[in-house]
């Protein structure tokens, strides 16, 4: 006996995709994602492409991986999907040191978030 296959995390015409270790704090990833939450996944990756944010780059590489998944594995339409969900969540946080003055040091925290697009098909009304 095998084990059983486990349930799709989303539903039969949402494709998803996740980076776990994007470097840079939940706060400022989140300010990215709030600029594609609803749009259409091509107008969401202009906007990432002409984006000022250093974080645009990372989350243009989840959401054309999502756009990927849709299309090469569960044979979705590209043109008509959107992106239904990108919510950001805390990840690791690597805690170094910087040696200061009469012998202290200081700590520094690197964060690193975690971002996960959700595209739909959406018929066409």
């Amino acid at each position: 006996m095998s084990k059983q296959k486990a349930p799709r995390r989303v539903a039969d015409n949402e494709a998803l995709a996740v980076g776990t270790t994007i470097r840079g704090s939940a706060q400022k990833l989140n300010l990215v994602a709030e600029l594609i939450r609803g749009k259409k996944a091509e107008e969401a990756l202009n906007i990432l492409a002409f984006s000022k944010k250093s974080m645009a780059k990372d989350a243009t590489k989840v959401l054309a991986s999502a756009i990927a998944n849709a299309e090469n594995n569960h044979n979705l339409d590209v043109d008509s999907l959107v992106v239904a969900e990108a919510s950001v969540g805390k990840s690791i946080t690597m805690k170094r040191f910087h040696t200061r003055g009469r012998g202290k040091s200081t700590r520094i925290l690197k964060p690193f978030s975690r971002l996960r697009i959700v595209v739909r098909e959406q018929e066409e009304a």
